[in-house]
């Protein structure tokens, strides 16, 4: 059975991140991840914070920190959140880490003795204000292709194209505001690209022929219009150093390798990292370097495609070494906010820091993963969102485990009853929670979060229909054993809902699962046999009303929310 290496898109260091990040790759990763352990396959889900290039030194400078500080400060920022969001990294790293340091610089030395990379004289931006180089984003100004007047120097945030900061019209200083700039000759590292287009060209008509259409899209435009040599390194104070026993001027003249570059090396490197923390049981080679039987899937925003797709594979393959690539590349649309994009930069939208100060991340990743960018962007709105959890979470599952299980203990105590035989009634439910079942993971096999979160609802929901068939507060007044196997039917389904819905809810899945005192409550998935007769939870085994999982949201909560984030119209498109 293959072991599945799973990576979602590194957060940037500068900054808690809003719902458009968390949805389009971090979220998605977890779920699969959890699913998978679930069903009993070796998983290994690895991410970082991304700490190199300028977000990193602009968002030090703002603060009046050493940009080393602010990127721990950042990073245990950044890691607090992921935690009250419950994903389930098994290690979440750091780009500064000296094994990305190792690994990344490795990587260089390969690439230069295979003839991949060239050190070239160049043109680049100099502020005279400033006294220093501008590399990519220590420039602003308006995108040539779009005319969106925020574009970066290495990427208009509008449009999604790569940029040079020689690209921009109207260009400025990020750090000065002046416009005070001249082209002075500098030298930098260049990354062949153009000699590894071919390769890369076959090894995505090989491995990218069952990706997602917006994965393989991106990634065969790019290619279409023809790989470019990329420069590498950057005039920076804080990166990846160029090594001085290959490159000794550039080294002592303190280039640092460009943050694209060396952030996908550090899904290894923080591997690495993990592996560090327990050599004598954890091996990061084996998930790495010649690893035939790991499954890697990676989880990223379309804006992350071509770096993944494109970029790093010709890194990889430049190696000459037999490092793993990735197998399927699960890309995401954007989740905008009410027509217009959530923006990090910007601070327009909903952000996951103070998503957690409203509501329990439950409601959170429910309502992302059923809303998921998967084939198109989507908006968040307030109306949405609430929508989504009062019908789903708290009509549908809320209400079918509060209902039993404080009706059965009003009128059969505090242990499962034991009824009388099951009938067709039951034998029909068994049959159709299977068949729901397989749908559920079928989907979650393919990565389709969407259909996943609907067949989950239509689980759900098939309680709420054998219940409102069953009537139970009818049934007892005139055949209570009736009643009762109806009440302990309905507890096997909400045992099963803890189990499958873990993936998607699992604080609430625990606090189902918690509410029956089982003596060996060991299983980690339902079978299809087990799903159609429903014995989890045996008549006699004690059990409590957990608190109310979900809350409704009101028009008053919704006013508060309008009043604090905005109802939309002032973002638009």
């Amino acid at each position: 059975m293959a072991r599945h290496l799973i990576t979602s898109a590194l957060p940037y260091i500068n900054g808690i991140k809003h719902l458009g990040n968390m949805v389009g790759s971090m979220l998605p990763a977890d779920v699969y991840a959890r699913f998978l352990r679930q069903t009993g396959r070796e998983t290994l889900y690895i991410c970082a914070t991304d700490e190199h290039g300028t977000p990193a030194e602009l968002g030090a400078k703002e603060l009046g920190l050493p940009v080393d500080a602010f990127c721990a400060q950042q990073h245990d920022a950044q890691k607090a959140v992921y935690d009250g969001f419950n994903l389930s990294f098994d290690y979440f790293g750091r780009s500064s880490s000296p094994e990305n340091r190792e690994i990344t610089q490795h990587f260089a030395r390969q690439l230069q003795k295979n003839g991949f990379i060239e050190e070239r004289a160049i043109r680049q931006v100099y502020s005279l204000t400033d006294g220093r180089f501008l590399p990519d984003r220590y420039i602003v100004g308006t995108c040539p292709h779009c005319g969106y007047d925020k574009a970066r120097g290495d990427q208009c945030e509008n449009c999604t194209r790569v940029l040079d900061p020689t690209d921009l019209i109207d260009a400025r200083s990020a750090i000065s505001g002046s416009s005070d700039l001249e082209v002075r000759e500098t030298k930098h590292l260049f990354l062949l690209q153009s000699k590894l287009q071919g390769e890369v060209e076959a090894w995505i008509d090989e491995h990218g022929k069952d990706w997602p259409v917006l994965s393989s899209s991106i990634a065969r435009k790019w290619l279409a219009e023809g790989l470019n040599d990329r420069a590498i390194t950057r005039d920076l104070d804080w990166g990846v150093p160029v090594p001085a026993d290959t490159w000794p001027e550039l080294a002592a003249e303190g280039k640092v390798f460009y943050v694209w570059f060396d952030a996908p090396v550090e899904y290894i490197g923080a591997t690495k990292e993990w592996a560090d923390q327990d050599p004598e049981s954890r091996d990061w080679k084996s998930w790495w370097y010649e690893a035939d039987d790991v499954r890697y899937t990676q989880f990223m925003g379309k804006d992350n495609v071509p770096f993944h797709t494109v970029m790093f594979p010709a890194t990889q393959l430049g190696t000459r070494e037999p490092w793993k690539k990735v197998d399927y590349v699960k890309s995401f649309n954007w989740l905008n906010y009410y027509g217009g994009k959530f923006s990090t930069s910007q601070k327009r939208g909903v952000f996951t820091h103070d998503a957690l100060e409203i509501l329990p991340a439950d409601y959170w990743r429910y309502f992302m993963m059923a809303n998921a960018p998967e084939s198109d962007d989507t908006s968040f709105t307030w109306e949405l969102f609430s929508a989504t959890v009062n019908k789903d979470l708290a009509d549908v599952l809320g209400n079918f485990v509060n209902r039993v299980l404080s009706f059965s203990r009003k009128r059969f105590g505090d242990e499962v009853p034991a009824g009388s035989e099951e009938g067709e009634a039951e034998a029909e439910l068994g049959r159709q929670i299977a068949e729901l079942l397989a749908e559920y993971e079928r989907h979650m096999e393919e990565m389709q979060f969407r259909k996943a979160a609907q067949a989950l609802r239509a689980l759900w929901s098939a309680g709420n229909s054998y219940l409102e068939t069953k009537a139970p507060w009818l049934e007892i007044k005139t055949d209570p054993e009736g009643a009762a196997l109806t009440l302990r039917t309905a507890m096997n389904l909400i045992h099963l809902y803890a189990i499958v819905s873990a993936p998607f809810i699992p604080a609430s899945a625990a606090a189902m699962r918690s509410a029956f005192q089982l003596a060996d409550d060991t299983a980690t998935w339902v079978t299809q046999d087990e799903a159609k007769s429903l014995t989890f939870v045996p008549a006699g085994t004690p059990f409590t009303v957990p608190p109310v999982l979900f809350a409704k949201i009101t028009e008053d909560d919704l006013a508060a929310y309008r009043e604090r984030f905005g109802g939309g119209e002032e973002t638009a498109a």
